[in-house]
């Protein structure tokens, strides 16, 4: 496949409570906003909230096996989390291809967490090695 500046692809999810709480006991962050019904409901969220690298995750999945797909490697990732995202809410991960480095093989992508409403959950970018054998 060849990939261009301004390419894009998506993959869409909605966390489950029995995945936040698996993601929690796998990463050891046991935050109560993550895992308590009752002490989120306390909070400035009102109600649970899915780990923020839970949700990032799904952009690591888009740019392992969709853009570039398999074989990509990460160089570095950043995120900034704009607004909470909920248990069982519906989020597309969007990653495009912003500029290539042809010659080392290096591309940098913005990359996005967005729910069904279209609001921005979770907005950064990316670099990725990946070379299309």
């Amino acid at each position: 496949m060849d990939l261009k500046i301004g390419q894009s692809a998506s993959l869409t999810k909605a966390f489950t409570e029995q995945e936040v709480s698996l993601f929690a006991e796998l990463s050891l962050d046991k935050n109560e906003l993550h895992v308590n019904e009752e002490y989120a409901k306390n909070s400035m969220f009102k109600q649970r909230i899915v780990h923020g690298f839970l949700s990032g995750s799904l952009i690591s999945a888009v740019i392992g096996t969709i853009l570039p797909g398999k074989g990509a490697i990460y160089l570095h990732q950043d995120m900034d989390f704009k607004k909470p995202v909920f248990l069982n809410e519906e989020i597309t991960a969007v990653v495009t291809i912003e500029n290539i480095k042809e010659e080392k093989h290096i591309y940098y992508l913005h990359t996005q967490c967005i729910n069904q409403e279209g609001e921005i959950k979770i907005e950064g970018s990316a670099v990725v090695k990946y070379q299309n054998k």
